[in-house]
């Protein structure tokens, strides 16, 4: 059974999920710059405001993570699983993410920014 409340582990998560979202980001402004499009600039527009949206996200969720003195960090990783651990409130918890599952998530993270742009 986990002590971690459900608020507190969905703040744990995108701890783990948007630094994924802005790395991506950060590839993909590299990718456009180099890529061979007639016009690179609104492809960066694009980009570079959902990389300031997400690392906007990141640093409010560092904040509280650092507020309520919780720690996260991966243990292990294979081509299946990744390993987390997680300590709140005293406790460790460790908890395995089916990599797909991230990439599903992250995937989703990054079209709520992309597409948060548009409203």
């Amino acid at each position: 059974m986990t002590r971690i409340p459900n608020d507190i582990r969905d703040i744990i998560e995108q701890s783990i999920y948007i630094p994924m979202a802005v790395a991506i980001f950060n590839r993909d402004l590299t990718v456009i710059e180099n890529s061979p499009f007639k016009l690179h600039r609104p492809y960066l527009t694009v980009v570079e405001e959902a990389l300031k949206l997400a690392q906007k996200d990141l640093a409010d969720v560092k904040r509280h993570l650092q507020k309520h003195k919780i720690k996260v960090h991966q243990v292990e990783r294979d081509e299946a699983f990744t390993l987390y651990s997680f300590i709140y409130n005293g406790y460790e918890e460790k908890h395995n993410y089916f990599n797909p599952r991230i990439r599903n998530k992250v995937a989703e993270l990054m079209e709520m920014y992309l597409f948060k742009l548009r409203k």
